[in-house]
């Protein structure tokens, strides 16, 4: 019933952008306001916005799968929402232009009390600037192909980003290591294999001495992710698979009336990891070993410092036994579990590797600067940072999660190289 309301409102809220960013564009026409090109273009896509309305809302009253996206679905909610974002855009410039208007309407109507006739233009709204209008036109169309491009390519748009990081206390035998992470699959919103399966492909030619998924698998139901079992078990590494778990793999569903509902839901759950060969660390360790030396991986299910996300990660226990002096690589889906617990940690955690942010996927980037909404949301967000020889790296995120698409912060494949700074 919720989304129902919702999906009214938006439908009530298009009718009125719909004229309002009419009128508007028509500003920008001139003497072609009524040009057959721009009625059929304009009605064309507002025609479309409200199918793609009524077909959201007939596929949830219809009972369409909660668990797995079509790709009509997904292009259905991208496109309502990348025209809602143009037309709100170019909706507010003209309305500061015409607030602007009314205000010397008001001014010229307060005059006119004072003048005689003869001296009154008779004129009280002055017209709008055609000039506000175009930029008004042009500024709304760069979200409008960029969304759009983000619905149909950019989500799938795999990026692998390469990171080399030296260490004076690495074994010497680990010198090279190649650790590649993924996270925040969200299993349930893809919706194509094909695209899915071209991201596998670039891991495995990475050639990756171990993998390792830093949460959030699906974003909500486990069953999400059994349409996918098959291709992320060919995900392959030469010293393992690991995983841990995020925020959005707590919000399941289960028989609360059943006493060992949570107990059968997440003992189902854990069996698709182990389908698909990855090893699933709940506050736990593993022991990497090459030739003779050693180093300590460390997996925490979720932590996050926001009073909403769960706060399972226990690093004492997912410590314990290790020693102090060892070197240690700690899964921790929220870059926030850095600030707070991580870096102040008795024993030194060399290299921490988290998700979450998705980049908000959304964002600038090139070289010596990035931009997202995300950076006002979380401190650390997006990419590598260092305290006193302790590294966080923040994944851009393999899925996608509410908007189906990513526009400038593509899904993410990250390559860390491990060097060893250590003489001789």
């Amino acid at each position: 019933m919720g989304r129902a309301f919702f999906l009214v409102f938006v439908f009530v809220v298009f009718v009125f952008l719909d004229v309002y960013s009419y009128n508007g564009l028509s500003s920008v026409l001139g003497q072609e306001r009524n040009s057959k090109l721009f009625k059929y273009t304009y009605f064309t896509l507002s025609a479309l916005c409200y199918l793609s309305i009524v077909y959201i809302f007939y596929y949830f009253i219809s009972g369409g799968s909660h668990f797995q996206r079509t790709f009509w679905f997904n292009f259905a909610s991208g496109f309502i929402f990348t025209m809602l974002v143009t037309k709100m855009i170019f909706s507010s410039i003209m309305l500061a232009q015409d607030g602007g208007r009314v205000l010397v309407a008001l001014w010229r109507y307060l005059q006119s009390l004072f003048i005689t006739e003869s001296e009154f233009s008779g004129v009280f709204l002055p017209e709008r600037r055609q000039f506000i209008a175009t930029v008004g036109t042009f500024i709304a169309g760069i979200p409008f192909f960029t969304m759009l491009y983000g619905i149909t390519k950019g989500k799938y748009q795999y990026t692998v980003h390469k990171v080399t990081l030296n260490f004076k206390d690495l074994p010497k035998a680990f010198d090279g290591f190649k650790i590649v992470q993924i996270s925040d699959i969200h299993a349930g919103s893809f919706d194509s294999k094909s695209k899915i399966l071209s991201g596998i492909e670039k891991i495995n030619e990475l050639d990756a001495d171990i993998v390792c998924m830093t949460g959030d698998l699906v974003n909500s139901q486990k069953e999400e992710i059994d349409p996918y079992i098959d291709i992320f078990s060919q995900i392959s590494a030469k010293q393992g698979k690991f995983a841990i778990l995020g925020n959005h793999d707590y919000y399941g569903a289960y028989e609360k009336a059943d006493p060992n509902g949570e107990k059968n839901y997440y003992k189902d759950f854990f069996s698709k990891f182990k389908a698909m060969g990855f090893d699933l660390l709940n506050n736990e360790n593993r022991i990497i070993e090459k030739k003779g030396e050693n180093i300590q991986l460390i997996g925490v299910e979720n932590w996050g410092a926001g009073r909403w996300f769960p706060k399972r990660g226990d690093l004492d226990l997912a410590t314990a036994g290790l020693l102090d002096s060892g070197f240690k690589v700690l899964l921790s889906h929220d870059p926030t579990h850095w600030d707070e617990r991580v870096k102040h940690f008795s024993k030194k955690i060399h290299l921490t590797l988290s998700g979450h942010t998705h980049g908000f996927q959304f964002g600038f980037q090139m070289p010596g600067f990035q931009w997202s909404p995300a950076k006002y949301r979380y401190e650390k967000w997006l990419g590598l940072y260092e305290e006193n020889d302790k590294y966080l790296y923040v994944n851009r995120g393999f899925g996608f999660l509410g908007f189906p698409g990513r526009v400038g912060m593509w899904p993410e494949i990250t390559l860390i190289e491990l060097k060893s700074d250590q003489l001789g």
